[in-house]
């Protein structure tokens, strides 16, 4: 038999939900919809489900607002059949429905991340371990010192010793082969980096090498050095270097995809940052993009840097961007759908109400209250007074009443704040929320099945600072 869903919703969203789910049609299921006695879905609770919903009728299933707070489980037991809850938004239901056959599985990749510490000669012990811990909670499986020309590292082998120590697999990143030889000796699992003429290195030390060529776009040299580890039968990765745009980024892609034509088993390691560190962009397109590249040639490992301030979450950004480039080649997929973690400034849905049916949501509104709502015309403010329009805040300040309320009067400015940078980038705004900046920005979490943080909005926020 096919599913039968009972949808809970509040009034002033019951209409919207209708209109909603009669467009998914067929959807391969049944559905009741039926509203709970509160004018906003968002405030609805377990507790408040229970005691007002006795009758679910045939449902197989009960789906509960996005923001519905308390324990599920128990409500779950309580009715017999499984409750959930849906998207924060009613628009997003199709799309909820569409992906829940199959949600996106991003546990999995096939890409390393070096995690370089370029200043690593310039930390201490303590300094060094707590970049490598940062660096491992963003996503990083190995972390690599950065040696400097002309700069003693003195402490290079008990750092490596220390992140070994902790936990870490851990690479030396230097042309210099005594930098080099004194990380092997220390325990470095990997060396960046040999050429053909520094390869007597692997002889002496048993870490990983990291193979370049010996000048710049040399492949010949690269391709005897790889012969030379296979046939003594030593793991190795091969970098035929990334360069940055205008100084040969189109020419290195090339020679990536030679490398793999030439030796379709070899592992290959790209270095990413001579294109996030050197191209005034944001990085999450950049990481995407190459993550993409690295996809399809199989590159089996990246070394990421956070140098400059605008790539300073590139490591969390490049352990996003390997598993959803996974996914979707697993599912012979282009990269769409599986997260939103990368489009960090837009979104591709980002107005789900048109500005007549926020107009038809206001006429409903009956209290004092003020809502803040975005679409593509702008921001729409409202309460029983009316509803008002406009791109700027500063146009909607004269029809603001707050009666010398300081503490509402903050909050207000705040969402409209957050409402105009929504409206000007094309983001998802919903009152009450912090905007969503993906990977780049890290959330606080919040507990849905919890009543000791209830709704920790501004306005609540404001009043536990006094």
């Amino acid at each position: 038999m096919p599913e039968h869903i009972l949808f809970l919703t509040g009034k002033l969203a019951e209409k919207s939900l209708h209109k909603v789910l009669a467009s998914m049609q067929p959807s391969g299921f049944t559905y009741d919809v039926r509203q709970v006695g509160i004018s906003v879905a968002g405030l609805m609770t377990a507790d408040l489900v229970r005691r007002r919903v006795s009758d679910i009728g045939q449902a197989t299933h009960i789906l509960v607002p996005g923001r519905c707070r308390g324990d599920l489980d128990g409500l779950s037991a309580h009715f017999g059949v499984p409750v959930a809850r849906g998207p924060d938004e009613l628009k997003d239901i199709p799309q909820h429905f569409g992906r829940a056959e199959k949600a996106a599985d991003l546990t999995r990749y096939d890409v390393l991340i070096f995690a370089e510490i370029v200043e690593a000669t310039q930390l201490d012990i303590p300094g060094i371990l707590a970049r490598a811990r940062r660096y491992g909670k963003d996503g990083a499986d190995v972390i690599d010192l950065g040696c400097l020309p002309d700069t003693p590292f003195p402490h290079l082998e008990e750092a490596v010793q220390e992140l070994k120590r902790a936990g870490f697999r851990v690479s030396v990143d230097s042309l210099d082969p005594d930098d080099l030889r004194r990380a092997g000796g220390a325990g470095a699992d990997y060396l960046l980096s040999l050429k053909e003429d520094t390869l007597w290195l692997a002889d002496e030390v048993s870490s990983t090498p990291v193979l370049i060529p010996a000048a710049s776009g040399d492949l010949d040299s690269l391709g005897r050095a790889i012969e030379c580890m296979e046939q003594r039968g030593r793991a190795y990765f091969a970098d035929p270097i990334l360069d940055p745009i205008h100084f040969g980024f189109t020419e290195s892609i090339v020679r990536y995809a030679e490398v793999r034509k030439r030796f379709p088993a070899a592992p290959i390691m790209m270095g990413v940052g001579n294109l996030t560190e050197l191209t005034e962009a944001d990085t999450t397109g950049i990481n995407a993009l190459l993550m993409g590249v690295i996809s399809e040639l199989r590159v089996g490992a990246v070394l990421a840097t956070e140098v400059s301030p605008h790539a300073r979450t590139a490591v969390r950004e490049a352990d996003l961007a390997r598993r959803i480039m996974f996914a979707a080649r697993d599912e012979s997929s282009l990269p769409k759908g599986y997260s939103n973690g990368l489009t960090t400034t837009h979104e591709r849905k980002p107005f789900p109400d048109t500005e007549d049916e926020i107009a038809q949501l206001a006429r409903a509104i009956k209290d004092p209250s003020y809502r803040i709502q975005v679409s593509s015309a702008g921001i729409h403010l409202f309460n029983r007074d009316g509803l008002f329009t406009a791109t700027d805040p500063f146009d909607l300040y004269p029809h603001i009443r707050v009666d010398g309320d300081e503490g509402h009067a903050f909050y207000l400015g705040v969402e409209l704040a957050r409402a105009q940078i929504a409206w000007q980038l094309g983001k998802r705004y919903t009152q009450d929320e912090e905007l969503a900046w993906g990977v780049a920005v890290e959330r606080r979490p919040e507990d849905l099945g919890s009543f000791k943080a209830p709704g920790a909005t501004l306005s609540h926020r404001l009043r536990s600072k006094r």
